[in-house]
């Protein structure tokens, strides 16, 4: 899989939008994973400058064939932030040389909607522990809500993507519309409890010094992982 497996890693605002001044302050990595052998890729959250994305892929010859949600927020997906537009899937559903229909978490779908202004059609709506196929590149999406109802993080060749679920230091914030602080400890202490500490975290934002790290050296340093309780997280977290 290894010798297949297309997979590139994106700062918004260094490695593409370079002239975005929210992107540059907002940090969104985007990460295009396909097939080399059949040229598919998928982008995952794309957001800010969308035409230098699909050539970008273009231009390791690859193709975008579908984007991947990790959640709604505007930052990741497009849409209305505090007054600025943000590129998303708005303008990758409106390409004329791209198809890609976004594959979201059955509870991110109305979010999904709402702040992209996609319809039913232009959506792949999952469920937890479905697997989407990028040529013959499985990829397995996993429900971890917390940061929003439908949040999920995809699991790759021994690389988690997890959006805002899990940073290298910290966790997303669970005091926005529509996060739970019980949901993110479930998510972050149990149900990414049986990923192996030789996955790579590859995170939804550059929030500590390295863009990268295994889940085994993530356990032991992020301080998300150092309540030894329910009620202590909830106490940090709030419930």
């Amino acid at each position: 899989m290894a010798d297949r497996l297309y997979f590139r890693q994106l700062l918004a605002g260094r490695d593409f939008a370079r002239d975005d001044l929210v992107a540059r302050q907002m940090v969104n990595f985007v990460y295009l994973i396909g097939d080399r052998e059949t040229g598919d890729a998928v982008a995952v959250d794309p957001a800010y400058g969308v035409r230098e994305l699909v050539d970008m892929a273009g231009a390791d010859g690859m193709r975008i064939t579908a984007a991947l949600v990790t959640h709604y927020h505007p930052d990741h997906v497009g849409g209305d932030l505090m007054g600025y537009s943000i590129e998303g899937a708005r303008e990758l559903l409106a390409m004329d040389d791209v198809s890609a229909p976004l594959h979201v978490q059955r509870a991110e779908a109305p979010g999904v909607k709402r702040v992209t202004g996609a319809s039913d059609s232009d959506l792949v709506v999952h469920d937890s522990g479905d697997e989407v196929r990028v040529g013959d590149v499985p990829i397995r999406l996993l429900h971890t809500p917390g940061h929003t109802p439908g949040s999920q993080c995809f699991l790759v060749d021994g690389r988690l993507v997890a959006g805002d679920t899990l940073f290298l230091e910290g966790c997303g914030r669970t005091d926005l519309p529509g996060g739970d602080a019980e949901a993110m400890y479930e998510s972050s202490t149990r149900r990414l409890a049986a990923i192996p500490d030789d996955t790579v975290l590859f995170p939804g934002h550059l929030y500590s010094p390295e863009p990268s790290a295994t889940m085994g050296e993530t356990r032991s340093r992020n301080y998300v992982f150092r309540f030894p309780t329910r009620d202590a997280w909830l106490s940090m977290f709030g419930a």
